[in-house]
């Protein structure tokens, strides 16, 4: 973990949790360790970290378990001795995780010819998708749309990934700009992630090479309207409630992505890239402080309401009630929103949209 995060955590807890997961033999095991890792992290987040520490961590230790658990399925099968490597894709691979985050994921591996990939993929799909459901036992649910590595779409050779990024970026249907905001956040999990680096390095030349694809990426994320209305006040979707996810967070993120894959940045993680390209799409230091602020302070919001939901026992809910904001945390997220439009109103001016 980074130092930043290690100061973030209580030591006796940290120590326990992370030689847990270090000596975990038992797969039967896994559930346990996953809830009590659940439940410290809930008492962390309630004593008021900030948004994007707190992502981080939650992120972190659910790395650290997923690779665990890829490593004792692994051991279970007889996998072919090619370099493979299982990738973290969307929030898992920015490191942005909050308590309601299902699985994204993919698996690349070697192959000589579309002949021997189909064979290899016969091989390991049985793992990937033993790995896939050792995961939804651990409480990281499987996807709804099937981006997981246990699907053959998503279990691919080299070749297949390179084409179908080929394929995504040189013909950007609204399909391609959909997997573009998933796929296109990348970051190599367990096994050869010198095999995934290499994935996203191919990726950057093609996106840095066809500002085309960037220019439908952006017209595309300028379709969620910042939640302002014309005096600058918050107003949500129906009576309070407001998801803050589609009509803020996202926004960032896709903001982000877009300046990233045009300046060939190689970090995943939003506020990572925000820095990085702050420079090359004329932020000062200072406001691209104030956007990476803002993007905390939202996220902040979204992990107070999944804990609120927690400890009711409502079940998981995307939309924050605003009525239950008090008047800092309502002024506060006004102005994280400007940050937002901030951000759009660059995409539109670099973008000419």
């Amino acid at each position: 973990m980074p130092d930043a995060i290690n100061r973030a955590l209580p030591c006796r807890e940290q120590a326990e949790l992370i030689s847990a997961l270090k000596v975990l033999k038992s797969l039967q095991a896994a559930p346990d360790l996953a809830k009590r890792i659940r439940s410290f992290l809930i008492q962390l987040a309630a004593s008021g970290l900030s948004g994007e520490v707190m992502t981080r961590l939650i992120s972190a230790f659910n790395d650290q378990l997923s690779a665990r658990l890829v490593e004792l399925v692994a051991a279970g099968h007889r996998l072919p001795p090619v370099a493979w490597c299982w990738l973290g894709l969307g929030s898992e691979g920015r490191q942005e995780q909050t308590f309601v985050s299902d699985q994204d994921n993919g698996l690349i591996f070697n192959a000589s010819d579309a002949r021997e990939a189909e064979a290899l993929r016969v091989i390991f799909l049985p793992f990937a998708q033993e790995v896939n459901q050792r995961l939804a036992d651990c409480g990281f649910k499987l996807c709804s749309g099937q981006i997981m590595a246990g699907n053959p779409a998503w279990c691919l050779s080299y070749d297949e990934w390179r084409q179908q990024f080929i394929d995504w970026v040189r013909r950007p249907e609204p399909t391609a700009l959909l997997n573009a905001s998933i796929f296109f956040d990348l970051q190599p999990l367990f096994g050869q992630l010198e095999l995934g680096e290499k994935l996203r390095t191919l990726l950057l030349s093609m996106t840095t090479d066809t500002p085309s694809f960037l220019h439908l990426m952006a017209a595309n994320a300028l379709q969620a309207d910042v939640p302002l209305n014309f005096r600058g006040e918050v107003v949500a979707e129906k009576g309070e409630l407001l998801d803050l996810k589609k009509y803020g967070s996202r926004i960032f993120v896709d903001a982000a992505r877009i300046f990233a894959l045009a300046t060939g940045g190689r970090s995943v993680h939003t506020g990572d890239r925000l820095n990085e390209a702050a420079h090359a799409v004329g932020f000062a230091a200072d406001e691209m402080a104030a956007v990476n602020a803002g993007f905390s302070h939202i996220l902040r919001l979204r992990l107070d309401q999944q804990l609120a939901d927690i400890a009711a026992d409502t079940g998981d809910r995307y939309s924050l009630d605003l009525s239950h904001l008090h008047s800092i945390d309502k002024a506060i997220l006004r102005e994280s929103l400007k940050q937002a439009r901030r951000l759009q109103l660059r995409l539109k001016l670099n973008y000419a949209l």
